[in-house]
C-alpha cells in the first residue's frame, strides 16, 4: 500500500480540487440564474463577435431568454448560440484541477493562468471558426460541432497536462 501513496494523494488531490472548483463555479452561475447568461458567457460571445468583425463577417448578438443563450446573428444569418457550457470553464476547471493535483509551488499558479488564457484564446478562436462553418459550408456543421471543435479543446487540454507532466511535474527542483 505504501507504494500507491503517492498515487493516492495526487488522485484525491485531483478529486478535492475539481470537487471545489465545480462547486465554486456553481455557486457563480446560481447568481446569474436569471439572466439570460451569466457575465463571463456574454464576455466570451462579445470576444467571438469582434474576432468574426476582424474577419469580415458582421455579427450581431440577440439574448434569448427562453433559450438561456445569445444567439449570433452572422452576416445576417442566425449561425449558433452561446450558452454556459461554450464558455470553456467547465474545461478549464478540469484543466487546473489535474495541474494542482501535481504541485510544484508558485509556477503551478502560473501555468494554469497561462493554460486558462490559452484554452480562453482557442476557445473564442473555435466558436468564430465554427460560426463560419454554419454561415458557409453547413454541410460541415454536425462534424465542426460534435468532433473537430471539441478535439481542438479537448487536445489543447491534453497538450497542456503532457507540457506540465513533461516539463514540470516530474522535474526536480527546489519547489518540488
Amino acid at each position: 500500500m505504501k507504494d500507491f501513496l503517492p498515487v493516492l494523494k495526487i488522485l484525491l488531490r485531483f478529486v478535492l480540487i475539481y470537487i471545489g472548483l465545480v462547486l465554486l463555479y456553481q455557486f457563480y452561475l446560481n447568481a446569474y440564474a436569471a439572466e439570460v447568461v451569466d457575465p463571463f458567457t456574454r464576455s466570451v460571445a462579445v470576444q467571438v463577435a469582434w474576432v468574426q468583425e476582424t474577419f469580415g463577417f458582421p455579427t450581431v448578438l440577440i439574448d434569448s431568454m427562453e433559450l438561456h443563450s445569445v444567439l449570433f446573428r452572422t452576416a445576417g444569418q442566425f449561425t449558433t448560440r452561446m450558452v454556459e457550457g461554450c464558455n470553456v470553464i467547465s474545461v478549464a476547471i478540469l484543466f487546473a484541477a489535474f495541474i494542482f493535483a501535481f504541485y510544484k509551488g508558485s509556477k503551478t499558479f502560473i501555468f494554469v493562468l497561462a493554460g486558462w488564457i490559452l484554452l480562453h484564446i482557442l476557445n473564442v478562436l473555435r466558436i468564430a471558426m465554427l460560426n463560419v462553418i454554419y454561415l458557409k459550408y453547413p454541410q460541415y456543421e454536425k462534424i465542426g460541432h460534435d468532433y473537430i471543435f471539441p478535439a481542438i479543446i479537448y487536445g489543447g487540454v491534453v497538450i497542456l497536462w503532457l507540457v506540465w507532466i513533461q516539463f514540470f511535474a516530474l522535474k526536480k527542483g527546489k519547489d518540488a
